[in-house]
């Protein structure tokens, strides 16, 4: 039992040294490797200093060849624009001198028609003193007519023995036949006199009215340039194989021509609504970005209706400038639809506001009704804008409109025969047709070639409209291709060849044309439904 309990006593304290001992060795072996983790930690922490000094150095010259790669685009961006300044100012600076050098032949022109209307005043006076001589020379006679009744009247009583009554009626009677000898050479000397000055007076009336209203003239081109700020956009438009293009073509009528040209896209088309409708609706898919063929229809139906908003608008303010109250909403929307609307080139509504201001300044000095006359020069180019032009002559159109919106009848006759398709009953209309002749005829106002070019494409429209189940009708490429958009349910694929021979065979007879003209049926069918 001693034993045992010493053998115990021996392993426990052999088991506590040794627990002991394991602890030293431990607690060497922890410091070991916590002295070793620092240095570990320390050489860690010096090579990340390192790195991050390198990678510091690395980013201080990438910011600064970034810096220098931006300091030469800004360069070259300002230098950009600075060339494209100075090209503006030189175009200002002709611009000027283009100005200027009209303003010089208007004065030229002022001076020399100062000098005509002083030669026709110097005229007229002479006329005038010639007439009053003429008077006088009258009164002188009638005086001695006078004195020659009495001493006949005596010389009677005398001779004859007759009384005063007899003596009166042969003296009424011998001076009757003397007076109307008289009365007729003097008669046709004062009508021959009063037909010259009337000319005159006509002459000198005009010439002070075109004085008045001088302007400037715009000829009607059928291209506008949409400009952008950069070509990269040119693919935008165009899009994946050309769809966008294509679809914008096919809701405005329009050709979109997207070549070398720097910065811009010509938009050609005969119809300037058309073009305006293809310009707005270009502008707005640009600045929003978002350019693919169903929101090209989406921006082209909302052009749309702007468009006819603008439309009345113009015409509110043309009404408005020209002080002409009491117009007919359709009137003033046709007032309106002038501005996008041509006649031989010149632009239809800075011709009919010319025509007022004409008709209003010579009513004026006839001393006619200047409310009557300004409203029928403005008038009265009214039915060349009706929607469905009707085979009738737009002067009558435009007299029937002017009825039907209840105008008054002189207007109303001034409209209809200022191309004397009816007789002038009214004291304006003839002022209206010389207005008329006057605006027309100011050197370079028209085109007669434009006015045919845009007739023949129009006809072209026509022609093949007036098909079944065709939709739409555009002439693009100055009348070399017509695209005709049908309805896919009522014409199938076969008959849109058919369709397209029929076109052109109707166009050969019926129609003359340079070259020849390339017809595109175009049958798109569409699949819409609506989740709800």
């Amino acid at each position: 039992m001693p034993d045992i309990l010493y053998i115990l006593l021996t392993a426990l304290v052999a088991l506590v040294v040794g627990v002991l001992i394991g602890r030293m060795l431990l607690q060497k072996v922890f410091k070991q490797q916590e002295e070793e983790a620092r240095q570990r930690a320390k050489s860690i922490i010096r090579e990340a200093e390192l790195n991050a000094e390198s990678i510091k150095k690395d980013r201080i010259l990438e910011a600064k060849e970034k810096y220098l790669k931006m300091k030469a685009e800004f360069e070259e961006e300002t230098s950009k624009k600075k060339n494209i300044i100075i090209q503006n100012e030189n175009k200002v600076k002709q611009r000027e001198q283009h100005v200027t050098k009209q303003m010089e032949q208007a004065k030229r022109l002022e001076a020399d028609l100062h000098k005509e209307k002083e030669q026709l005043n110097a005229e007229l006076e002479k006329e005038r003193n010639h007439l009053h001589a003429q008077q006088e020379q009258l009164k002188k006679r009638k005086e001695e007519v006078e004195q020659q009744h009495g001493e006949v009247v005596g010389q009677l009583e005398k001779i004859a023995g007759l009384t005063a009554a007899e003596a009166r009626e042969q003296l009424v009677e011998a001076l009757k036949n003397e007076a109307q000898s008289h009365a007729s050479s003097h008669i046709k000397d004062i009508v021959a006199q009063a037909k010259l000055t009337a000319t005159k007076e006509a002459k000198k009336i005009v010439i002070e009215t075109i004085q008045r209203t001088a302007a400037e003239h715009a000829i009607e081109n059928c291209v506008s340039v949409f400009n952008i700020e950069s070509d990269d956009i040119k693919g935008k438009i165009i899009g994946r194989e050309g769809r966008n293009i294509r679809a914008l073509e096919a809701a405005t009528g329009v050709e979109i021509i997207v070549d070398d040209t720097p910065e811009a896209i010509i938009i050609s088309g005969f119809d300037p609504v058309r073009r305006e409708i293809a310009r707005l609706s270009l502008h707005r898919l640009v600045a929003d970005g978002r350019i693919h063929p169903a929101r090209i229809e989406e921006v082209v139906a909302k052009t749309r209706k702007n468009i006819e908003e603008e439309i009345v608008e113009i015409g509110e303010r043309t009404a408005i400038d020209l002080g002409i109250h009491g117009l007919h909403p359709e009137l003033i929307k046709m007032v309106g639809r002038m501005r996008f609307r041509s006649s031989y080139g010149q632009n239809l509504l800075q011709h009919s506001r010319e025509v007022a201001n004409l008709c209003a300044t010579m009513a004026a000095e006839l001393g006619l009704n200047v409310k009557h006359a300004k409203r029928a020069g403005l008038l009265h180019d009214i039915g060349k804008v009706t929607p469905d032009e009707p085979e009738l002559p737009h002067a009558i159109i435009g007299m029937e409109l002017a009825k039907k919106y209840k105008e008054h009848p002189d207007v109303c006759n001034a409209i209809g025969a200022h191309h004397d398709e009816i007789e002038m009953t009214a004291m304006i209309s003839p002022l209206v047709q010389a207005c008329d002749a006057i605006s027309g005829s100011r050197p370079g106002a028209r085109r007669e070639i434009m006015e045919s070019y845009i007739k023949r494409l129009k006809e072209l429209e026509e022609a093949a409209v007036s098909f079944d189940g065709v939709n739409q009708c555009y002439a693009i490429q100055a009348g070399r291709e017509l695209r005709v958009m049908v309805d896919a349910d009522n014409v199938t694929d076969e008959k849109a060849a058919q369709l397209s021979f029929d076109i052109s065979q109707k166009i050969e007879k019926e129609m003359q044309y340079p070259g020849q003209i390339k017809i595109t049926v175009i049958r798109e069918m569409r699949a819409i439904s609506y989740a709800k």
